[in-house]
């Protein structure tokens, strides 16, 4: 696999928010560090095809960030920048449990108020990935795109709590559902998780996948079920944007392979395992900034001799 040159045209695009991060885990902590499932998911993506940014920040962002995204090949042109707002920020821990995190601090800032507004080069796009937000605003950023090739969508607890059937709504509408093990039980009111993902595919998506952290992810499509493990890792830094890496390399794979066949679904499936295997190295978007084909073709190529037997 090769970067640059040979990346396709496919044009791919996500949209939620684009974040300001404090987090502290065993490993230590950051402050306002460059975060946003925006950014997780558009980085990760980046590594295989071009993409096109929805979301909003306010001019309190750093241009420094600005920059480093415009370098990653992330077209920018749907970012709304409002001027004298405050961008999204969050602030948490991971210390009793990295598998969860602890809230301390949300401060919505322009992101309350966002309406996705898709430029006009957007609205071709072939590969759309609709990340954790309110499904409403899911559905309205998918009714501005003209005829997507494959969409798929991500969701969390919180929108499953308050939202539910506006989450039903937009699985309905999606081609691949993307969701953890425990958003898959809450929603599903099902306690096992292939009763679950059974129950998923019915509601509406072709293929959904199940992810279960450091024990990988199983994917439900009517070709059966597919088992994809994590690479293993000694220690974790932190989670943060895991799993909006574990989903936008599988878009970024899809879009730069344009193959929607079963096994290179299940490539997509195992590059996404691989790439938010990188995330939880270190903080923000350091290791994921820092990833390279060598590294990915490694990662790759362990999960795969995991896998045979």
């Amino acid at each position: 696999m090769e970067w640059g040159s040979r990346w396709r045209c496919s044009l791919y695009f996500r949209s939620v928010q684009t974040a300001l991060d404090s987090i502290e885990t065993p490993a230590g902590r950051i402050e306002s560090a460059l975060g946003g499932a925006a950014t997780y998911g558009s980085v990760a993506a980046s590594l295989f095809a071009p993409v096109h940014l929805v979301g909003v920040v306010g001019d309190d962002f750093p241009q420094e960030h600005i920059e480093f995204l415009k370098a990653r090949n992330i077209d920018l042109a749907g970012l709304q920048i409002i001027e004298g707002g405050q961008t999204f920020h969050w602030k948490g821990d991971y210390n009793a449990d990295l598998n969860t995190a602890v809230t301390h601090e949300t401060r919505l800032g322009v992101f309350e108020h966002f309406e996705p507004k898709l430029p006009d080069h957007y609205r071709d796009a072939q590969y759309v990935f609709l990340a954790n937000i309110n499904p409403e605003l899911q559905l309205s950023t998918l009714r501005q795109v003209k005829q997507p090739k494959l969409v798929l969508c991500d969701t969390m607890n919180l929108w499953i709590n308050i939202a539910r059937d506006h989450v039903r709504e937009i699985f309905k509408n999606v081609d691949i559902a993307v969701l953890n093990d425990g958003e898959a039980r809450l929603l599903t009111e099902q306690d096992s998780i292939v009763v679950a993902g059974r129950q998923l595919l019915r509601s509406g998506p072709r293929i959904v996948v199940i992810k279960k952290g450091e024990h990988g992810a199983l994917m439900f499509s009517e070709d059966g079920i597919f088992s994809c493990p994590s690479y293993p890792l000694e220690s974790v830094v932190d989670p943060t944007g895991a799993g909006d890496s574990f989903a936008g390399a599988m878009m970024g794979y899809l879009a730069k392979t344009d193959d929607l066949s079963p096994h290179n679904l299940r490539r997509a499936v195992a590059y996404g395992s691989v790439v938010a295997s990188t995330t939880v190295q270190d903080f923000s978007l350091n290791s994921l900034a820092a990833l390279t084909p060598e590294v990915i073709n490694q990662r790759y190529a362990a999960v795969k001799a995991m896998s045979e037997f």
